[in-house]
């Protein structure tokens, strides 16, 4: 049986800036539905990506701000970042983690899942880049 993750839901608090936001970052918009004053959906869907994100209105009781942890899997971080960056999107630089915990700077070796950067929506959801040059082969 296929179990694909589709949409993650984003708590915010004004939901065009939030839109605004996230289309500047790259994503698609692919939904924008309103059924009155109590009720809208928008979807977006990052570049190349299976699974979208939905703000809205009367989606959700979470508090904007309160999902953190998206992982965005990019296969150069580098490039992802600076464009990000271009776009506008204030985006940390790359680190790793070692013996010391998270330290700043690539991998050493470059290799996958070992490099991250952090950016965050307007109203605090956390995202983190993560540099997958080759996925693991179990996951395929």
């Amino acid at each position: 049986m296929d179990m694909k993750l589709e949409l993650v839901v984003l708590p915010v608090t004004d939901v065009d800036r939030a839109k605004e936001f996230y289309e500047a970052a790259g994503f698609r918009p692919d939904v924008d539905h309103r059924a009155g004053d109590a009720f809208r959906v928008v979807q977006l869907t990052p570049p190349q990506s299976e699974c979208s994100i939905t703000i809205g209105v009367g989606l959700t009781q979470s508090t904007p701000g309160s999902v953190q942890g998206l992982h965005l899997v990019v296969t150069d971080i580098e490039q992802a970042r600076a464009e990000l960056v271009g776009r506008g999107v204030e985006v940390s630089e790359p680190f790793h983690f070692g013996a010391e915990g998270q330290t700043p700077g690539l991998h050493p070796g470059r290799e996958s899942y070992g490099s991250f950067a952090t950016f965050s929506d307007p109203y605090g959801n956390g995202w983190l880049l993560q540099e997958v040059k080759s996925r693991n082969p179990e996951r395929e």
